[in-house]
C-alpha cells in the first residue's frame, strides 16, 4: 500500500454502487426480476437457432454416447478377464449391449482383449473417451484468475466440449463460433446504446463504468443462453437414460433411483437460501470493479495533471483503494460459494457412501459381481449429475443475473429521443429562437427567455462572462439540450420535430475540449467527410493554419496521433485540426466553441479572416471571450445570468454608454494593461 493511503474504510454496498454510476441506481432485484433477466437474456437464441440447436445436440451426445457405451466394456474387463469369468455366463448388461456379448462367446481372455483394444481405439478416435477415467476432452482457454475481468477472454473466445476425438473438435469449433458471434452481438448493441445516449445522461455515466460493462458484464450472457435450456432438459435426459439403462440391468435394484433423487430437493432447498445473497455480492463485486476501472481511466486521462500537481502518490493511494475494495467485494463472492458447495459437498459425499456401501452389500451376498461395482460407479456419477445440475440451477444463474442486470440497465435507458418524423431540408436562412429557457434534469436554470435571429451568411459571436449560458444556448441549436420553455426553429421547422439525422447532419459542433482519435492527422481531419479527398484536406488544414505545421512532420499528414488522443501535439495545433475537421464538413451551421482560446494572433486573424469566407454559403457561431475574435463578428449576442442582455455589431454595443457588453469589454482591456 503507499506510503499516503487512508486507513481503508468499509464502503456500504449504496456507496459503491453511487461510485459506479450515477444513472443506473435500481440495483438490488427480486425473484420475479430475475427471472425476467434469465428469460430475456435467453431470448437471444433466436438469433442463432439452428447453430443452438446443433449445439444443443451434440452437447447432449457428447454426454450420452459415454453414458451408453462407457460402463460397459470396464464390466467386461473385470469379471471377463480380470477374475476369469466365463462370458457365456455374463449377466447384469442392458440389452442394447447383449448382442457384443455374445459375440465374444468362446473367445479367449486375449481375444476378449483385442476386442476390448479395436472397440477402445475406435471410441477414442470417435469420442475420446475409452473407460471411466480415461476420457478427453476439447477444450482451449487462457490462464485466468478468480475475479470476472480476468475470466472474461475464456467466456468469449474459449471453446468446450466433453467429448474428444472427431466428435468433440466438431462439437469445439461450433462452440467458438457460436459464443463468439453471440457476445459481439451484445457488445455491439450495447456499445450502440450508449453512444445514442442524450449528452445529459452522458455527464453522469463514468466511462470506467461504461467500459466495464461492455467488456466485462455483457459476456456473463453465455451461461444463461445455454444454462437455461441446457441443463434442465439434459440432464433430465441423461438421468432418464441413465435410470432406464442401471433398472433395465438391475431391475430389483430400485433404492439407486432414490439415494440419488434425494440430492435434489437438498439442493433446491440451498438455493432458495442463498439465491439473493448471491446476486447482491455479485452485483456490489461488478460494481467495485467498475469504480476501480473508471479510477484508472480517470488517472490515465489526467495524468498530465497529475504529474503537474506532483500527485502520484494521491492517485497511487486512491487506486491502491479502490482496487483493495474491489478484491475484497470478490473474496466475499469466493468465500459465499466456498461454504454453499461444500454444504452440497458434504449431502453429496453422503449420498455417494450409501451407494458405494450398498453395492458393496450386494457383491458380497452374491447378488452382484466386482464388475456391477465398477459399472455403476460410473452410472453414479450420471445419476448424481443431472440431480445436482437440476437443482443448483438456479443459484448459478444468480451471478450471471448480477452481470446482465447491469447490461439490460444500460440498454434499457432511452436513447436520445429522436422524436421528430420530417427531413430537415437543406438549411437556406438561419436559425430562430423564441422565449427559450433550459432547465437542468436537476433543478439549475441555465437559460430564461432568450429570443435570436441569426441567418446564413453571417457570423454570430455568443458573449459573456463564465457560466452566462453561452454553451447552453449553442446546444440548443443541434438539439444537444432540448428547450424546457419557448422554441428553437431552422428555416421555419421546430428542432424538436425534424430527425436528428437530418438536423445533425447540417450542423457541426467544434467543442471546446478538442476531441481527437488516435489515427492518421489526415484520417482525422476527414472523420466528418471520410470520402473528402487529400487535396480537400490540405485546403481546410491551411484555413485553419496548420498546413504548414503538418508538412514538417517526417510523415505529415500521415502522422499517427497515438493512443493519447494527439499527445504529439500543442494545444493549439489539436484545436487546429480540431476547426479544419469541422470546416471539412459540408455543413449550413458550424459551431465553434472558443476556436481561438490557444491560437497566436497571426494565426487568430488570419482564422478569423477565414471563417468570414466561409460564412458566405453558412451560419458560423462563435463562443469566445477574446477580444480579437469577438469585434470581427456581424452580431454579438451578449448573455448574463442565462439571458441575451443585448445583441448588435461590435461599434452599436461600444456605442451604449452603459452597455454591458461595453463594460465588459472595457474591463478585458484593463485586465489585459
Amino acid at each position: 500500500m503507499s506510503d499516503v493511503a487512508q486507513d481503508p474504510k468499509e464502503l456500504s454496498g449504496e456507496e459503491i454502487e453511487a461510485r459506479a454510476s450515477l444513472i443506473d441506481t435500481n440495483t438490488d432485484i427480486d425473484y420475479k426480476e430475475a427471472g425476467r433477466l434469465i428469460f430475456r437474456s435467453a431470448a437471444y437464441i433466436r438469433f442463432f437457432m439452428w447453430r443452438y440447436i446443433a449445439k444443443f445436440l451434440l452437447k447432449l451426445g457428447s454426454y450420452a454416447l459415454p453414458l451408453a457405451l462407457i460402463p460397459w466394456p470396464v464390466k467386461i474387463l473385470t469379471d471377463h478377464v480380470i477374475l476369469g469369468r466365463p462370458i457365456e455366463e455374463a449377466t447384469g448388461y442392458p440389452d442394447y449391449m447383449m448382442p457384443l456379448v455374445n459375440a465374444l462367446h468362446g473367445a479367449s481372455v486375449i481375444e476378449i482383449l483385442f476386442w476390448l483394444g479395436v472397440i477402445g481405439i475406435t471410441l477414442v478416435i470417435a469420442i475420446g473417451s475409452y473407460t471411466t477415467g480415461y476420457e478427453d476432452e476439447t477444450s482451449a482457454g487462457l490462464a485466468q484468475g478468480q475475479d470476472y475481468a480476468s475470466q472474461v477472454e475464456n467466456k468469449i473466445h474459449g471453446g468446450y466440449s466433453t467429448a474428444g476425438g472427431l466428435y468433440g473438435l466438431l462439437e469445439f469449433k461450433l462452440d467458438i463460433r457460436l459464443v463468439q458471434t453471440l457476445n459481439h452481438m451484445l457488445r455491439a448493441q450495447l456499445f450502440s446504446r450508449i453512444g445514442s445516449l442524450s449528452m445529459t445522461k452522458l455527464e453522469d455515466q463514468r466511462i470506467g463504468d461504461s467500459i466495464y460493462r461492455v467488456m466485462y458484464d455483457a459476456p456473463q450472457i453465455n451461461e444463461i443462453f445455454y444454462e437455461i435450456t441446457h441443463t434442465p432438459i439434459i440432464s433430465i435426459l441423461l438421468y432418464i437414460q441413465a435410470m432406464a439403462t442401471v433398472m433395465n440391468a438391475y431391475p430389483n435394484t430400485p433404492e439407486i433411483f432414490w439415494m440419488t433423487a434425494a440430492i435434489f430437493p437438498v439442493w433446491v432447498v440451498l438455493s432458495g437460501f442463498f439465491s439473493r445473497v448471491v446476486r447482491r455480492r455479485g452485483q456490489l463485486a461488478r460494481a467495485a470493479g467498475a469504480v476501480t476501472t473508471s479510477t484508472i481511466e480517470e488517472g490515465m486521462d489526467n495524468v498530465l495533471a497529475v504529474q503537474s500537481l506532483g500527485g502520484n502518490k494521491q492517485e497511487k493511494a486512491r487506486f491502491d483503494t479502490d482496487s483493495g475494495e474491489s478484491f475484497s467485494r470478490y473474496r466475499s463472492v469466493t468465500l459465499m460459494w466456498i461454504i454453499i458447495l461444500n454444504l452440497g459437498g458434504v449431502i453429496s459425499t453422503l449420498v455417494q457412501v450409501l451407494f458405494v456401501v450398498f453395492v458393496i452389500t450386494r457383491v458380497i451376498d452374491g447378488t452382484m459381481t466386482p464388475g456391477d461395482l465398477a459399472a455403476l460407479m460410473v452410472y453414479l456419477g450420471y445419476l448424481r449429475g443431472p440431480a445436482l445440475a437440476l437443482g443448483i440451477l438456479w443459484l448459478r444463474l444468480q451471478d450471471n443475473v448480477a452481470g446482465m442486470r447491469r447490461v439490460f440497465a444500460m440498454l434499457d435507458l432511452p436513447a436520445e429521443a429522436d422524436r421528430g418524423s420530417t427531413e430537415l431540408p437543406t438549411i437556406e436562412q438561419g436559425v430562430t429562437i423564441r422565449g427559450a429557457g433550459l432547465v437542468y434534469p436537476d433543478g439549475r436554470r441555465a437559460l430564461t427567455d432568450v429570443d435570436l435571429d441569426a441567418r446564413v451568411g453571417q457570423i454570430v459571436a455568443f458573449v459573456g462572462p463564465t457560466g452566462s449560458g453561452k454553451t447552453s444556448l449553442a446546444y440548443l441549436i443541434p438539439r444537444f439540450h432540448e428547450a424546457t420553455e419557448g422554441e428553437v426553429r431552422i428555416d421555419g421547422y421546430d428542432v424538436n420535430e425534424v430527425t436528428l439525422e437530418s438536423l445533425r447532419g447540417q450542423i457541426t459542433y467544434v467543442f471546446q475540449e478538442t476531441q481527437l482519435f488516435s489515427d492518421s492527422i489526415a484520417d482525422n481531419i476527414r472523420y466528418g467527410k471520410p470520402d473528402a479527398t487529400q487535396e480537400e484536406v490540405e485546403q481546410v488544414a491551411q484555413i485553419a493554419g496548420v498546413h504548414e505545421f503538418i508538412s514538417r512532420l517526417p510523415e505529415g499528414y500521415d502522422t499517427k496521433l497515438g493512443t493519447s488522443s494527439g499527445s504529439k501535439l500543442s494545444v493549439g495545433q489539436k484545436q487546429r485540426i480540431s476547426i479544419a475537421r469541422g470546416l471539412l464538413r459540408d455543413s449550413k451551421i458550424l459551431i465553434l466553441d472558443e476556436p481561438t482560446s490557444a491560437l497566436d494572433p497571426e494565426t487568430e486573424k488570419y482564422l478569423v479572416k477565414a471563417l468570414h469566407v466561409a460564412a458566405r454559403d453558412r451560419l458560423v457561431i462563435i463562443i469566445a471571450h477574446r477580444l480579437s475574435t469577438i469585434a470581427q463578428a456581424d452580431k454579438i449576442v451578449f448573455l448574463e445570468g442565462g439571458r441575451l442582455i443585448e445583441q448588435g455589431s461590435h461599434a452599436e454595443l461600444m456605442a451604449r454608454q452603459d452597455g454591458h457588453y461595453r463594460a465588459f469589454v472595457n474591463l478585458q482591456m484593463h485586465t489585459d494593461q
